[in-house]
């Protein structure tokens, strides 16, 4: 082959080739396949659901206390200088030493190491014929697992209760 039989060559390059780009998404191919079994189907629904159902029951069947502990329960008796409290209830006359014990009053339970493990306060009150001012007492989050505890009314001393007897809401403590 001599020069002579060459092609004359182009006076500019040729474009370089467009890229090829990817398609954006992959095609959509149909896959033969079995459609589920409406029983199947329904068996896994009623699985799923009945799962949903009993988490929620057990969530709000547990409520906001935790089971390692209870609500100390009973009540408090002034038996002296009670006057009206305004409304239903009584309290300690003012100008007795018993100004402090009211409707509200704080209630301290302490562990067996004389740790606080709880506080409360004292509740609804009522006076009986003999003049006495009795309250509910009613401390929740009370941890167990205590050998005893001691509940003090404002700063009035304590009183001593076994684990049982604070458990069971046996709290019956008097001032006056």
């Amino acid at each position: 082959m001599t020069q002579q039989d060459l092609p004359p060559l182009p006076d500019a390059p040729p474009p370089a080739p467009a890229p090829v780009m990817p398609a954006p998404f992959p095609p959509q191919v149909a896959v033969p396949g079995r459609r589920m079994n409406p029983a199947v189907a329904g068996m896994i629904g009623l699985a799923l659901g009945a799962g949903i159902v009993g988490g929620v029951w057990a969530i709000s069947a547990a409520g906001t206390g935790d089971p390692g502990t209870f609500t100390l329960e009973g009540s408090f008796d002034l038996t002296d200088d009670v006057v009206s409290d305004g409304g239903d209830g009584c309290q300690g006359r003012y100008d007795s030493g018993y100004d402090d014990i009211a409707e509200g009053t704080s209630v301290t339970v302490y562990g067996a190491g004389g740790e606080v493990v709880a506080t409360g306060a004292l509740g609804d009150s009522k006076e009986d014929e003999d003049g006495t001012c009795t309250f509910a007492v009613a401390v929740d989050g009370v941890p167990k697992g205590e050998r005893f505890y001691k509940v003090e009314v404002s700063h009035r001393g304590t009183v001593q209760l076994t684990a049982e007897e604070a458990e069971n809401g046996e709290l019956a403590a008097s001032l006056g």
